[in-house]
């Protein structure tokens, strides 16, 4: 005998405390239209999504075509196809540029690719629709268009989530007759609906109520059970006029076990004791006619429902599925007799209704409490509502300091002796400058300046003390990074108070011998003996521009793929889309590769594009290598691009997402140094900013823009940058999984 295409056995999924679905069990045999039938909720999605690889199972097993769907997910997905229960193919694209896609998808060469498109076209007849965009397609023409899609690759098994929910009738039945096509070719079907016309064009159905399976079995073994006509009843159809006036008396009629509607007709279990003469007799209408009927899928399943309730209710548990002989076997409980309407309440004539003014409250309260539960039952909401503002504020605030102090400063001492330990120590007690470091020579002095280590630099000539010594002027060189006008202009301002006031320390002691100078200049005028040259370096006019243009490029270019990522692949999660994906082979790698490349591209483009217009609009010259700065940038957006994708893997929905980003994006504005300078913030904060991308390309841009920095000035920067990047990257790709939480 040959094994099932698809075996379920005890298979549970739960989500938390919710049980979705619990312990199903069942087979499908090849070439079989399986109906997975019941209720909204009641799990049977959740089967399909289990089956396709898409979401694991909390317990027990399930396999398709002999791979088992938890531990070999992607070799299922090479022989399946899918329609989800939503429209989720791309409406933006034609129908032929969604079935090339998925043909690609599947790896189907051009040749194979030509041919089956021409099989699944002829099988749908959307051949004259190859150049009309999908989402102008109409609900039928959608769904063949779905179907055409899970069939391009000759799936051994296709899965249908409700495949002609919101459909005509018109479009229903030449939907199944292209699935009973399709079974006559071997082709397996598992389909979930809940139309019973549908259920009777089924090979085999299994009834799902409140995630257990209740029955399963051929249509007409269903039909047999025991419980759906106990021993001691009968099925009739009752034809009498004005049924709906009827129907309320014959419910109340001894023995009639249940009735309900069924179109002009009534269809009634009644007790074998109760025979139709008694019956018409006890309704007054002689006209009515009884026959005796068989009993259909829907009364199957309003008796085993019924029964799931009743048992339920009880406090027990609803007795799993078994096939229709074993259940046969068993005795039979007496259905429950309907309960009886309640009496209609009595009409009241209506009031005529009052004007309304454009300004009337009426329904404030209504709609005040329902937003009021949206927001209680959205966490993220309220998560940035109320946490992320009192962490910003904190942080911003210890962060952001106008005040300038703590300049980072490096010294050139070429003197050495005690006036010039004086000096430094002056300098250092400014609170303006910080002494970060001492250079030895020329070069490393200068890289100091050039890669951003320092802001200003001390240069002490050699012969600093010999000069004070003999009573003449002597010039120290204050290097200044003017790249930031507010830093330079404070430095500048700072070092020429503190060589006035080094002067007049050392005049002090000549003032009581005047007319005697305590220095002269070159030429023999009298001088202070200590003159600060401030020399602007990179910036000399202090143009605001020119530090905070390049820092825009930075900004713009996170800002700008930040957001595009994000919303591209959380707008496909909302849409669907993205889950259709998750059903087919497609590679991890090769789905993330495809959905960020293209984005990168595009970064690269807008890299250049606003590199241009700094310099031609806004008169910002690049002073360094543009080929490394072009290599650099394209470092970042990578490293952008792995945000992006990380706020995806956190948010669920597209305002989700630019709440996320929203998070991201002011740090990167604040603490990076864009605007205020790094060495005013307090120390935690000062290494925190260190975790921000922004910082290490705000000091890159900076440096080869306005500095002339080479690779080993920005070396420190562009390795930070690396490994921010590579941490980003790793934690996104750990968390995109291709499955369903």
């Amino acid at each position: 005998m040959n094994s099932p295409v698809i075996a379920l056995c005890d298979l549970s999924r739960a989500f938390g405390r919710l049980v979705a679905v619990d312990r199903v069990s069942f087979d499908v045999r090849r070439g079989a239209i399986f109906g997975l039938l019941g209720p909204n909720g009641s799990g049977k999605s959740t089967i399909i999504r289990m089956l396709c690889g898409v979401l694991a199972p909390t317990g027990g097993s399930a396999r398709v075509l002999g791979h088992d769907v938890a531990a070999d997910a992607e070799a299922v997905k090479r022989h399946i196809g899918y329609m989800s229960q939503k429209f989720s193919l791309y409406a933006d694209l034609s129908v032929r540029e969604n079935l090339e896609f998925y043909g690609r998808v599947y790896r189907l060469g051009d040749a194979r690719l030509r041919e089956r498109m021409q099989a699944v076209l002829a099988l749908t007849g959307l051949s004259d629709r190859l150049e009309q965009l999908a989402g102008t397609l109409s609900g039928g023409w959608k769904q063949r268009l779905a179907l055409a899609s899970a069939l391009i690759h000759e799936p051994e098994v296709v899965f249908l989530d409700e495949p002609t929910a919101g459909i005509d009738p018109v479009a229903r039945r030449e939907l199944w007759d292209l699935l009973f096509e399709l079974s006559g070719r071997g082709i397996t079907l598992l389909v979930t609906t809940h139309y019973m016309d549908e259920a009777e064009r089924c090979t085999d159905i299994g009834y799902i109520f409140q995630s257990r399976l209740l029955v399963c079995g051929r249509p007409d073994d269903l039909k047999r059970l025991p419980e759906v006509t106990p021993p001691f009843a009968r099925r009739w159809e009752l034809d009498a006029p004005r049924p709906t006036e009827v129907l309320s008396r014959l419910r109340r009629q001894e023995g009639v076990v249940d009735a309900t509607l069924f179109g002009q007709t009534i269809h009634l279990l009644a007790r074998e004791d109760a025979l139709p003469d008694q019956i018409v007799a006890g309704l007054g209408e002689p006209a009515a006619t009884f026959r005796p009927i068989a009993p259909s899928l829907e009364d199957v399943f309003v008796t085993l429902t019924r029964r799931a309730e009743e048992q339920l209710a009880a406090g027990q548990v609803p007795a799993t599925a078994r096939t229709p002989i074993e259940q046969a076997s068993e005795p039979a409980e007496p259905a429950a007799p309907r309960a009886e309407p309640a009496a209609a309440p009595q009409k009241h004539a209506r009031a005529a209704p009052r004007p309304r003014s454009a300004l009337s409250l009426d329904g404030l309260w209504a709609v005040l409490v329902k937003e009021f539960f949206h927001i209680q039952r959205q966490p993220a909401t309220l998560f940035f509502m109320f946490v992320i503002p009192v962490l910003q504020l904190t942080i911003f605030g210890y962060a952001i300091d106008t005040q300038i102090e703590n300049i980072p400063t490096v010294v050139y001492d070429q003197d050495g002796r005690r006036h010039a330990r004086e000096l430094v120590e002056a300098f250092e007690n400014t609170d303006t400058f910080a002494v970060v470091g001492w250079k030895f020579d020329e070069e490393s002095f200068r890289r100091a300046l050039s890669s951003g280590e320092a802001k200003v630099g001390l240069r002490i000539p050699p012969f600093y003390s010999d000069r004070l010594i003999r009573g003449e002027q002597v010039q120290v060189q204050v290097l200044i990074d003017g790249s930031d006008s507010q830093v330079a202009s404070q430095a500048m301002n700072t070092a020429n108070l503190l060589g006035f006031d080094r002067s007049l320390k050392i005049s002090r002691p000549f003032a009581e011998s005047l007319p005697a100078v305590p220095a002269r200049e070159e030429r023999g005028h009298a001088a202070v003996p200590v003159e600060m040259r401030p020399l602007l370096l990179y910036n000399p006019n202090l143009a605001s521009e020119r530090f905070f243009v390049p820092g825009l490029v930075g900004i713009i270019l996170q800002l700008v793929t930040l957001f595009l990522t994000a919303f591209a692949i959380v707008r496909e999660r909302e849409l669907g889309t993205l889950e259709q994906l998750f059903v087919t082979p497609v590679g991890r790698a090769g789905l993330l590769g495809g959905k960020l490349l293209p984005y990168a591209v595009v970064g690269t483009f807008e890299t250049l594009l606003v590199l241009v217009v700094m310099v031609y609009v806004f008169g910002v010259p690049i002073a360094g290598s543009l080929p490394l700065l072009v290599l650099l940038s394209c470092l970042f957006l990578v490293c952008s691009l792995g945000l992006g994708l990380l706020v995806s893997t956190l948010a669920r929905t597209q305002l989700e997402a630019m709440q996320f980003a929203f998070v991201i994006m002011l740090p990167s504005i604040l603490l990076s140094g864009f605007v205020f300078p790094r060495s005013e913030m307090p120390l935690p904060i000062y290494w925190l900013s260190f975790a921000i991308p922004a910082t290490y390309f705000l000091e890159i841009l900076r440096g080869v823009i306005l500095r002339d920095a080479d690779f080993m000035d920005v070396l420190p920067h562009a390795a930070g940058l690396a490994v921010c990047s590579a941490i980003i990257l790793l934690v996104s790709i750990w968390r995109f999984r291709k499955r369903l939480t």
